[in-house]
C-alpha cells in the first residue's frame, strides 16, 4: 500500500491533544507511523513536503517530521508533470500547497493521501486517481 501524509498529518501529534477528534487523528496516525516502519505501507515523500516542514518555526518538529524522509520508498523532486497536475488539482478549489502535494501523490500513484485537513477530504470524490481521507478513515478502511 503506498500512502502519502501531508505536513498537517505529520503535525498532528504537536497539536492540541485536549480534543477529542485531534487525539484520535494522531494515535491513528501514529499506528500507521508504525505500520510504515515495520514495511506494512510503503510511505511517499517529497519535495513539497521538505518545504513546507522547513517553514516549521519550532526547530524540534522540523527535526522530527524530517526524520520520516528516511523510511521513503519513493522521493518526489518537482518537475513539469508535477506542476501541471497540481494545476489541474486547483481546478477544483485546492490551495496551491496543498495541489502540489496532492499532485506528487498521483504522480507517486499513492493509494492514499493522508490529511487532517476537512477542506481537502471534501474533494475526495472529485479528484481521480487517489483516495483521500483522513487516519482514523484509513485505519477503519485498510486495517480492519
Amino acid at each position: 500500500m503506498r500512502i502519502y501524509l501531508d505536513n498537517c498529518c505529520f503535525n498532528r501529534p504537536f497539536d492540541d491533544q485536549s480534543q477529542l477528534r485531534i487525539r484520535l487523528e494522531c494515535e491513528a496516525k501514529l499506528k500507521i507511523q508504525e505500520d510504515i516502519r515495520s514495511g506494512l505501507h510503503q510511505l511517499i515523500w517529497s519535495y513539497i513536503l521538505d518545504y513546507e516542514n522547513s517553514k516549521n518555526p519550532f526547530q524540534e518538529r522540523v527535526e522530527q517530521i524530517a526524520r520520516w524522509r528516511a523510511y521513503s520508498e519513493v522521493d518526489i523532486e518537482e518537475d513539469a508533470e508535477i506542476v501541471d497536475i497540481a494545476t489541474q488539482v486547483s481546478q477544483y478549489g485546492v490551495k496551491k500547497m496543498d495541489s502540489l502535494h496532492l499532485a506528487c501523490a498521483i504522480k507517486a500513484k499513492a493509494d492514499y493521501f493522508l490529511t487532517t485537513d476537512d477542506e481537502i477530504m471534501k474533494k475526495d470524490i472529485l479528484i481521480q486517481g487517489i483516495r483521500i481521507i483522513d487516519p482514523i478513515g484509513f485505519i477503519k478502511e485498510v486495517l480492519l
